[in-house]
């Protein structure tokens, strides 16, 4: 594989572009004057090649190898070589095929370092693999001999000699892919031994425990279902034998019947001898009035009479007894209302004594002042006049000064003074007139109190004048305590059957609205009809949870429950147009009647 034509566009010092054709398989060196662009070229192919080390083509970025670096509106460089690969024994690795490969490299400024390899994008570590697998490796060259190489080379140590040998002979890709590789390997190593340390520590151990959870629940589930199983047989059981005592109870409530019969047909008699017992003593009772001359019918008119009177005094005693407890109660209630009111009535007068006190207390009061301030106008007067009385050594306006503060003083007090009295007098009035009121409270209750406690002795009297029998509200009372058991009895019962039929109940909103309810059929249980109710515990234990299932016209209609019908417990949907029956013929079904006798099912869906 050689060169066949190499073209620059915006590489360096080539601004347009630029091909330079015709290269000869032995081409291996490049001649010209100075500043002809030798060098730009041997850039290029090395650009092509690869070469990280950017000083080898002097330059210190990418940018650099783009014409003016991009100043010159040229924004890219593009090198492009055309190689020959006819030789089919030197071709690259998976190119054999090819005629020509042709290798381009493009730098934008600014942008992104791609490769293309016979126009299709490809991957720099793909472009080495290429060059690699024919010795072109640009990096450590054999086959490229540049200013001061030879020195290199003969200054070279044995690794480094070593190194150039596996280069030309080709083994050099191979062991930067096992030393890459073996990088990778270790690594990969790390992660894995990282992923196991994760598999022991955490996701192990918690595999486990769901596994065990996982059981546990299996086991849960498996003897939730054997015991509905088991529920739904017993429940078979005790629906059986409830059978049979409803059969042994028929069979007694027949024999009852026919003892009633008997017992109808003796009391009819039993009657028809009564009645003639009656006639016979209605025709002694006319004989022995006409004979005793009406003291007979006297006699029972006296008793009639007093049977009204009896009924008329019992329901007299139970008015007073009501009457007698309402009296009790209001009897209480008067004589705490009178211990509130004697209660209220000494605070009434303590607080009356008290502002008594006090009116006197400054009644006293203002006669002192009023009597100072006589004095103080006398000893006024007399300053006025030019006499010193009380004190020699003061002058008079000293005396006369403090004679007007004394009388000040005096004034104010006396103001104060009358004020207290006018709003204590005021303050007495008041508490006398409740205090009045409080009395004529307590006289109208003690009055009140005498006249219930007087009807209340009257009641006492009607009622000890009443047969009581001792033992007849004891036995209300037992029979009142067994009605109660009996209605709560029935009432737990209704409790219980209404939970065990909850699931029959099916409730849901429109899901649209004017929703055409009937396309709503119900649960299976409700569309069920039992020609023998004998079976129909064989039928609830074969069907079980099915029997709950809510049937519809369609799947539409079944939708839209499920999404906007406001359910509020999970349920199974029956669409009608999604049911398939096939018809059983008549030779099977004679068989089946000739087998189960008259015992079959008969199903009609609605």
């Amino acid at each position: 594989m050689h060169i066949k034509e190499v073209c620059l566009e915006g590489f360096k010092s080539y601004a347009g572009r630029t091909v330079v054709p015709g290269f000869d398989p032995l081409f291996n060196a490049i001649t010209g004057l100075n500043g002809s662009g030798k060098s730009n070229i041997l850039d290029s192919i090395c650009f092509v090649l690869g070469i990280t080390d950017l000083r080898a083509v002097r330059a210190a970025s990418l940018q650099e190898l783009v014409y003016k670096q991009g100043q010159a509106g040229v924004t890219k460089a593009t090198v492009s070589i055309v190689f020959d690969n006819s030789d089919r024994a030197r071709s690259p690795l998976g190119y054999e095929d090819s005629a020509e490969i042709t290798v381009t490299r493009q730098i934008v400024v600014g942008g992104r370092n791609k490769y293309l390899i016979n126009g299709h994008l490809a991957q720099p570590s793909r472009v080495q693999t290429l060059f690699h697998s024919v010795q072109l490796n640009v990096n450590n060259p054999h086959f490229l001999i540049m200013q001061g190489r030879i020195t290199k080379v003969l200054n070279m140590k044995p690794p480094e000699i070593l190194s150039m040998l596996e280069e030309a002979a080709g083994t050099r890709m191979y062991e930067m892919k096992k030393e890459s590789a073996l990088k990778t390997l270790e690594k990969k190593q790390n992660k894995v031994e990282e992923i196991n340390k994760l598999l022991d520590d955490e996701i192990l151990p918690a595999l486990e425990k769901l596994r065990k959870e996982r059981c546990q629940y299996m086991k849960w589930a498996n003897g939730n279902t054997e015991l509905d199983r088991l529920k739904r047989f017993c429940i078979a059981y005790e629906f059986v034998q409830a059978e049979k005592v409803r059969e042994s109870a028929l069979s007694d409530v027949k024999q009852i019947q026919g003892k009633i019969v008997e017992l109808d047909e003796s009391t009819e008699k039993l009657k028809a001898d009564i009645d003639e017992m009656d006639k016979n003593i209605a025709t002694l009772t006319a004989e022995k009035e006409a004979k005793l001359g009406g003291e007979m019918k006297v006699l029972s008119d006296k008793v009639d009479k007093l049977s009204h009177a009896l009924i008329k005094e019992t329901s007299l005693m139970d008015n007073q007894e009501e009457t007698l407890r309402s009296e009790e109660k209001a009897a209480e209630k008067i004589l705490k209302n009178i211990e509130d009111i004697k209660r209220s009535i000494v605070e009434r007068d303590a607080a009356v004594k008290n502002a008594e006190d006090g009116a006197s207390d400054m009644s006293k009061r203002a006669e002192d002042l009023t009597k100072e301030i006589d004095d103080s106008e006398k000893e006024y007067q007399g300053v006025l006049a030019g006499k010193s009385s009380a004190n020699e050594k003061k002058c008079l306006e000293d005396q006369l000064r403090d004679a007007k503060a004394a009388v000040g003083e005096a004034e104010s007090g006396l103001k104060q003074l009358t004020t207290k009295i006018s709003h204590s007098e005021k303050e007495l009035k008041e508490k006398k007139a409740q205090m009045k009121s409080k009395r004529d409270e307590a006289t109208a209750a003690e009055k009140e109190l005498k006249a219930r406690t007087k009807d209340l002795d009257a009641i006492k009297a009607s009622m000890g004048s009443i047969n009581y029998g001792e033992g007849q509200m004891e036995a209300l009372q037992k029979d009142r305590s067994t009605e109660v058991e009996v209605v709560q009895k029935l009432k737990d019962k209704v409790r219980a059957l209404s939970g065990e039929l909850g699931n029959v109940n099916f409730s849901y909103q429109d899901p649209v609205k004017k929703f055409d309810r009937s396309k709503v059929k119900g649960v299976v249980a409700r569309l069920i009809k039992i020609k023998d109710s004998s079976t129909a515990t064989a039928l609830e234990v074969a069907a079980g949870g099915r029997l709950y299932n809510v049937v519809v016209d369609t799947e539409t209609t079944g939708k839209q429950l499920l999404q906007n019908g406001g359910l509020k417990r999970r349920v199974t949907i029956i669409p009608l147009n999604k049911i398939h029956t096939g018809t059983i013929p008549d030779r099977v079904q004679q068989a089946a009647r000739r087998m189960v006798s008259e015992c079959f099912v008969f199903i009609r869906w609605i």
